[in-house]
């Protein structure tokens, strides 16, 4: 139980599927349900949607424009306050949604030393060869990746009408997720505080 509100992880759970008629909400949904029940944590939900990020990047070692740190500033603040974070994602073509991979790129110091945890869903694979390839990218930033995940095999046969999935053991699922993200997200902020991280 957290002693107050400064214990509080404060996690960001982002939506990466941009496609007309994705199901990444109602997944997002669900999980930000919750860690809405915990006492240890606190859901920032950040939809790629509804805060789009640029697509063309400025030439290397040059600043944004006024226009894209506009854009940018949706979104890069949220995750670098983030404790924690949680990647919704689908399986596009084995690997991970192009409108996530540009979310990633934009930032970096943002990931350092923060674990992130993973909710896929998909066909046959349950969105679970995008989440392999996500953790060599995270690598790259520094972030550390939850083992435990959270994946829906044939997505569209397990949720209901109400949002939720009809199997309970994907409730389990995610509370050994969260655990994990928990424990990860408290040492590695204490560490954080006692010595900046060094890259």
């Amino acid at each position: 139980m957290a002693d107050s509100t400064a214990d509080i992880l404060r996690t960001a759970v982002i939506t990466g599927s941009t496609r007309d008629g994705r199901f990444g909400p109602v997944v997002a949904d669900w999980i930000g349900g919750h860690i809405a029940q915990r006492e240890d944590m606190k859901a920032d939900l950040i939809d790629l949607v509804e805060t789009p990020l640029p697509t063309v990047f400025p030439p290397f070692g040059q600043a944004p424009s006024d226009e894209v740190k506009a854009q940018l500033g949706a979104v890069s603040p949220r995750l670098g306050q983030a404790d924690a974070f949680v990647i919704v994602t689908p399986e596009y073509n084995h690997s991970f949604p192009a409108s996530l991979k540009n979310a990633l790129d934009w930032h970096n110091e943002q990931w350092h030393a923060k674990p992130v945890g993973f909710v896929s869903y998909g066909g046959l694979a349950g969105g679970l060869r995008a989440v392999e390839h996500l953790r060599v990218v995270l690598a790259e930033l520094h972030a550390v990746t939850i083992r435990n995940t959270v994946s829906f095999h044939n997505y569209g046969e397990v949720f209901g009408v109400d949002g939720k999935p009809s199997d309970p053991g994907c409730d389990i699922a995610a509370k050994a997720m969260l655990d994990q993200l928990t424990w990860w997200g408290q040492a590695l902020r204490e560490a954080r505080r006692v010595s900046p991280y060094a890259v």
